[in-house]
């Protein structure tokens, strides 16, 4: 028991640029209003910064580079060795793999729909011209948005939420890492599905060069730089002055990108400025109900404590940098679908914040771990 408690403590928590994500978001939000309104010319210059393919604008290179270098730590950490020895443990693997891609984002349509295209559409009027030239309602526009948070499941800090949770690491990392590579598959076919549903159009070029540009490159770059660190460093050396250096880099990525797009969205935020409540709804009780499913699923499965927590927060939680970037490919800077992922990150840190308290309250509502793994 003495060294279970010893390694909890030892276990890394929130930095200080993940503890104040909120915050650094906020201002972002107030840096990208302001410069929206002080020098329209300069966000004009910027947004006309484009790779252009047929006469219409395709990939913002300034996002692009920004997203890039928000993507890139993550897949970096990724240790492709853990994924192949995922079977040693395949039931929480299959758990957090249906609820993710096969629950998650269903549940997320519905409740989008619900609370942005039912019970809040009057408080959402407007419509707005997607980057194709098509018209869109704002409230569709944003249910999309929420779809695509839906289906980016699990992002890097989720490593984080495991950690503070006494949750199996290993677990946890496996499944960054699966997801990741799930992507590839399932995120363009079923965004193109859920998307379609909503009614909103679809670009699928657009969609598979989201996915070849945000996942597929910073995924094979990640690659190459883990096997060319760890070849010269060691794996101690890569873990221990390596790693430290990436996350500031993908969160001022993270933040810069929100600061591009506020730029370009201020105007709706200061006519509209309960539009980020309205959306933050649906977003918080869908995080809540995800977590809850899984958690009483592993609960019925009699998992232990420490594969339960990280399965029920690795759903409950999303890759709102791949939401991020795809919504900003697909519709635009300036769309509702690109405000609705923001407003994910708004609110993911001090949810997953609060269900780590859940978990760390009902360890005992799980089987006790073997008595040689506690030595």
């Amino acid at each position: 028991m003495r060294a279970h408690r010893s390694q909890a403590r030892s276990a890394p928590g929130l930095g200080a640029f993940e503890r104040y994500l909120p915050l650094w978001v906020l201002l972002c939000i107030g840096a990208g209003i302001l410069l929206g309104r002080v020098a329209p010319g300069a966000a004009r210059f910027l947004d006309g910064l484009a790779i252009y393919v047929g006469g219409a604008p395709v990939v913002s290179i300034p996002i692009a580079v920004a997203l890039f270098f928000m993507m890139y730590p993550i897949m970096v950490k990724i240790d492709f060795a853990e994924v192949l020895r995922a079977g040693k443990n395949l039931k929480p693997v299959l758990l957090t793999l249906i609820v993710n891609w096969g629950i998650k984002p269903f549940t997320m349509l519905g409740i989008a729909t619900l609370f942005l295209g039912v019970l809040f559409r009057p408080l959402l009027p407007g419509v707005e011209v997607v980057k194709d030239g098509t018209q869109v309602e704002l409230f569709r526009s944003y249910i999309s948005g929420a779809i695509l948070l839906g289906i980016a499941p699990c992002t890097a800090m989720v490593l984080v939420w495991g950690f503070l949770a006494r949750g199996n690491q290993g677990h946890t990392l496996v499944m960054v890492a699966i997801n990741s590579l799930t992507m590839l598959v399932l995120y363009g076919p079923l965004g193109k599905f859920l998307l379609g549903i909503n009614r909103m159009p679809v670009p699928w070029q657009a969609l598979l060069l989201s996915i070849a540009i945000y996942v597929a490159l910073p995924l094979v770059a990640g690659y190459a730089t883990r096997r060319l660190v760890v070849g010269r460093m060691g794996e101690e050396g890569f873990q221990r002055r390596f790693v430290p250096w990436l996350t500031p880099v993908a969160v001022i990525a993270l933040l810069l990108t929100l600061v591009l797009l506020f730029t370009f969205k201020g105007e709706t935020i200061v006519q509209n400025p309960l539009t980020i409540l309205w959306i933050a709804i649906p977003l918080f009780l869908q995080t809540w109900l995800i977590f809850g499913l899984t958690y009483a699923l592993a609960r019925a499965l009699r998992f232990r404590y420490e594969d339960a927590a990280p399965s029920a927060m690795i759903g409950a939680s999303n890759h709102f940098e791949v939401a991020i970037a795809t919504a900003t490919m697909l519709y635009g800077l300036s769309s509702g679908a690109a405000l609705a992922t923001v407003v994910g990150v708004l609110i993911e840190v001090p949810v997953m914040l609060m269900l780590v308290r859940v978990c760390l309250r009902t360890r005992d509502w799980f089987p006790a771990r073997p008595v040689q793994e506690v030595a």
